[in-house]
């Protein structure tokens, strides 16, 4: 498709993968630090990106489903130890998020907690962070064009460390790289795109440019993910799908919501390990009847940018979707226990998404939203 500039640069498209090589150079890094996960390692895609890299490139392997400061400083280890000058981060949100966090720790002084954007940590972070690349293997979180790292602290909040300074320098989106992703992979990073696109539309901020991104996301989401669900190999679709979990990275500084809020505090537990895209998916349906009323015409534009005629009940719509994409009904058959409640609620009202909801939730209104998808 070719070279687009919104932020940051993205090369899109089949075979991008290749400029890996040209963008190291580019960017000035001599020998990066390649962050990706087990899972991935399992798979010939991280040697072939090695390949790409400088001879001898140091790798990072053990990247938390949720990243953690923990793993960021294991993997800040590594990289001062190798003597790294830059970042390769290769997989979903995860590998993405926790090589922004090394980024900004080889650069900037811990601990991480200092830069928490709900603290005001923003103001804490400089130009001076590490570059990085980012490459993703789903389509799902828009990290490699988003400006936050969603990280689990020492403390045991989930908290978005968010600047200008964390976007990747540059994304390759390279959709065969998704070719045979596990379908329930596809549906869950998927509708996490979706929801993206749903959420930042709907927030109260006025951004017009990045609204009309938004919905054409949520479109080609809508129109393709049942066809890569049903079709590993489809790759029209898998770039379909790409381009618009890139279109909901783009968007991020619209805000969230309260399914992010939500979804955060979820996923900040250690037990069970919560999966951010599923939990996003089960969430949207509520959160959208809560929402309702308080977001003007929004709701009808969506439908009308979905393909859904104007008298469709939106929330039943993405329940419908789930249920076709076998989705788990709700967190209760995930491992989350009444007793984990309270705890959730008061993480999720401390959230920065919860600030940009459009409809301000109480300490009631989330418990009654957790309680509604405690099945």
């Amino acid at each position: 498709m070719g070279t687009i500039s919104y932020l940051t640069t993205t090369e899109f498209g089949p075979g991008s993968l290749a400029k890996l090589a040209d963008g190291l150079t580019g960017l000035g890094i001599r020998r990066p630090l390649l962050v990706s996960d087990r899972g991935l390692a399992a798979t010939p895609l991280v040697e072939r990106v090695r390949a790409l890299c400088p001879a001898g490139t140091p790798l990072f392997l053990d990247v938390p489903t949720n990243p953690t400061e923990e793993a960021a400083l294991a993997a800040l280890e590594v990289y001062r130890g190798e003597g790294c000058d830059g970042l390769v981060a290769l997989g979903g949100g995860s590998p993405i998020d926790l090589a922004k966090a090394v980024g900004l720790l080889a650069t900037h002084p811990a601990p991480l907690a200092r830069y928490a954007a709900i603290d005001g940590g923003m103001a804490h972070i400089t130009a001076a962070v590490a570059p990085l690349i980012a490459i993703p293997t789903t389509a799902g979180t828009g990290a490699e064009v988003g400006r936050a790292s969603l990280m689990t602290l020492a403390d045991g909040r989930k908290v978005g460390i968010i600047s200008q300074h964390l976007i990747p320098r540059l994304a390759l989106c390279d959709p065969e790289l998704t070719l045979g992703l596990p379908a329930w992979l596809t549906a869950a990073t998927g509708l996490d795109a979706l929801s993206h696109c749903i959420e930042t539309f709907l927030s109260p901020r006025d951004n017009p440019p990045a609204e009309a991104i938004a919905l054409d996301g949520a479109g080609r989401i809508w129109r393709n993910l049942e066809r890569a669900f049903a079709d590993g190999s489809d790759l029209a679709a898998r770039t379909e799908l790409m381009m618009g979990a890139l279109e909901g990275g783009l968007t991020f500084q619209k805000g969230l919501g309260a399914v992010h809020a939500l979804s955060h505090a979820l996923g900040s537990l250690k037990e069970p390990s919560l999966h951010h895209g599923t939990l996003n998916a089960i969430l949207m349906p509520p959160v959208i009847r809560f929402n309702a009323g308080h977001v003007g015409d929004k709701l009808e534009r969506i439908k009308a940018a979905l393909g859904l005629p104007a008298q469709a009940d939106l929330a039943a719509e993405l329940e419908a979707l789930n249920r076709r994409l076998n989705i788990p009904a709700g967190i209760r058959t995930l491992g989350v226990t009444e007793a984990m409640l309270p705890g959730i609620v008061e993480k999720a009202l401390a959230d920065h998404s919860n600030a940009t909801n459009p409809r301000a939730a109480t300490r009631e209104d989330y418990m009654a939203l957790l309680r509604e998808v405690m099945v």
